[in-house]
Parts: structure tokens; sequence; C-alpha cells
């Protein structure tokens, strides 16, 4: 008994620990939870088809959010596999300047970079804080007040929020709320930086201020969800999140550590919360995930999903649909 007992409290011990932190799926069977389509094939054809199930109808003039990755190793979304589904839309590629010293904190080096990258070759590209920042509201926000954007952002009228899930060094992973926060936020070209604001959980918008891991993550959530108020609720915004080269590293990072889990498939959603859970589930799932799992225990980066139905943005169940 006494060897019986010990052994239920070590593996107690070990999942309390997250070390083998396996959390429940949050797919339903509820009609009133949102959809999220899945196909595991990921090919410019399956990305279209992923897309097309949403039924979403894109409307005026519709911005592409994608990250245009950092250095020549990043495992940012080629432009081979996005073209037929940007061109479709006759969409434009939307970026902003980041916030540290790299390949994408000017204009010149930006725009210069997403030429290397290819991504003029498939579209017009937009950088949207090239001329400065605007400011939108964030409702009810618990540390973020105003969410600084490019000042390009309202010239939009929809929004393709494509997205290569992955790990993220703060955030634990990065998908589509990632891609509305971060992505959207003024970088340090501006007087007036959205990402510094992010990342110091409103503290400064003008120099690397630290904050909690919660008020970061939560701060993300707030911001993603001014973004979806702005543009109707949500109604000029769908998501696909591509799950490939699966690394803990974001495409921020130039040289990031290598995949070493297989590739998953494309999901797509008019729900980013529902798209990003799922998303996660799936990580869970896999057998080979481990590395992941612990990039995104280690930042908390659940929380970020957490907060976001917490503000009433989105919902953490969905159903997945398959297809083939």
């Amino acid at each position: 008994m006494k060897v019986q007992k010990f052994v239920i409290l070590f593996f107690v011990a070990l999942f309390s620990s997250g070390i083998f932190a396996t959390p429940s799926s949050h797919e339903t069977t509820d009609k009133n939870a949102p959809v999220v389509y899945f196909i595991r094939e990921i090919t410019a054809e399956s990305l279209v088809k992923v897309y097309n199930a949403t039924g979403y109808k894109a409307t005026g003039k519709v911005g592409v959010k994608v990250s245009t990755g950092e250095g020549s190793n990043s495992n940012y979304l080629r432009p081979s596999l996005i073209k037929n589904l940007v061109q479709n839309l006759k969409g434009t590629i939307v970026e902003c300047n980041t916030a540290y010293g790299g390949n994408r904190n000017t204009n010149v080096n930006h725009k210069q970079l997403a030429k290397d990258h290819g991504f003029l070759e498939i579209a017009d590209f937009d950088l949207q804080d090239e001329e400065g920042y605007a400011t939108i509201p964030v409702k009810d926000g618990n540390h973020i007040k105003e969410n600084y954007v490019g000042s390009h952002f309202k010239n939009y009228q929809t929004y393709l929020i494509l997205s290569h899930f992955k790990g993220h060094t703060m955030g634990g992973f990065g998908g589509a709320i990632k891609n509305m926060a971060i992505g959207f936020a003024s970088g340090t070209s501006c007087e007036k930086s959205g990402k510094l604001n992010i990342h110091s959980g409103g503290r400064s918008y003008t120099r690397w201020t630290t904050c909690p891991q919660e008020e970061f993550l939560e701060s993300m959530a707030e911001v993603a969800k001014s973004v979806s108020d702005y543009m109707g609720n949500g109604k000029g915004i769908v998501c696909v999140n591509v799950m490939n080269r699966l690394s803990v590293d974001c495409d921020c990072v130039a040289n990031p550590a290598k995949p070493d889990m297989h590739d998953i498939g494309i999901l797509a959603s008019t729900d980013p919360v529902a798209l990003d859970q799922a998303c996660v589930d799936l990580v869970y799932k896999a057998k080979d995930s481990e590395n992941l799992i612990k990039r995104i225990e280690s930042r908390k980066g659940i929380h970020t999903l957490e907060h976001c139905e917490k503000i009433n943005f989105g919902s953490r169940k969905y159903r997945l649909v398959e297809l083939k």
C-alpha cells in the first residue's frame, strides 16, 4: 500500500509540475461553438481550400497580415505557398516595423527584406507604420488603454490574418492572436511604438520596459481584441494558421532552432481564439512535440487564451471540421 501510494503521489507531482501536462482538448459538438477547419496537406491549393471552407467573403480593400520573417534562415511562410490565396483575394501584404535590432526595424531595411524574401513578387506590399502610427481604442483593458498601430491600418476593410503557428521566445507560441496584436503594432521607427507598449504591459511606448509575464500575455490579448473590435467585432477579419516548420522559436529569430516535430496542417476560422486553441490542442496531441510544449508551458503561453476568454474575446471551445 505504501508503494502504491508513493507511485500515485509521484505521478500527481509530475502532472502538477507540467512535465506530463496534457490539457484536455477544447473541441466540442456544441453547434453554437465556432468552427475551425483543418486540412493536413500543406500546399498552395490546400491553403485556398481551407480558406474557402470558412465561407468568408472578403470585401473592399484586403490586407494580408503575414510576417516577412527575419534573416535568410527564418521559418516564415514562403511566398510560393501563399501566392494563390493572396492573389485570389487581390490582397496587399501588410507589415509593421519591429522593436528590436535586425533587418526589419527601419522602413528601408524592412522593404529590402520583403523584396529579398520574394513577397514583392506576388503582391503589393504596404509597410503600415512607414508614415507613423494611428491610435485605436482598447475597451476595458486591464493594462493597455490605447493601441498604437501603423497609420495605414485604417485604410483596409478586410484583413486576412495569415500566420505561421510556431513557438515564441516570449509568448510561448505565436499564432493569430500574436499576429493581430504585436504584428499590427507600430515599431520603434514611430514616435509611439505599439510593440513597446504591449511588451511593457502599457508602461512605456518609447523604450523597452519589463513587466510580469502574465501582464505581457494579457496585453497581447487586449490589443488583439481592440483590432477585432475596430474591424466590426471581427466581421472584417478571417484567420488562417499554417502549422509547418514547427520550431520552438518565432520567425522573428534569424537563426531559429530547427523544427524537431512533424508538420501538422493548415487551420482556418473566423474566430482567432478558437483557431489558436485548436492549434495548441493539436500540438499537445502530437507524439513528437515535447520541446514545443515545454516552450509553451515555460512562458505560460496558454494564459493569453485564458485572458481572451475572460475579456469576452472569442471562444476557446470550437468544432473541428477536417477537410480531405
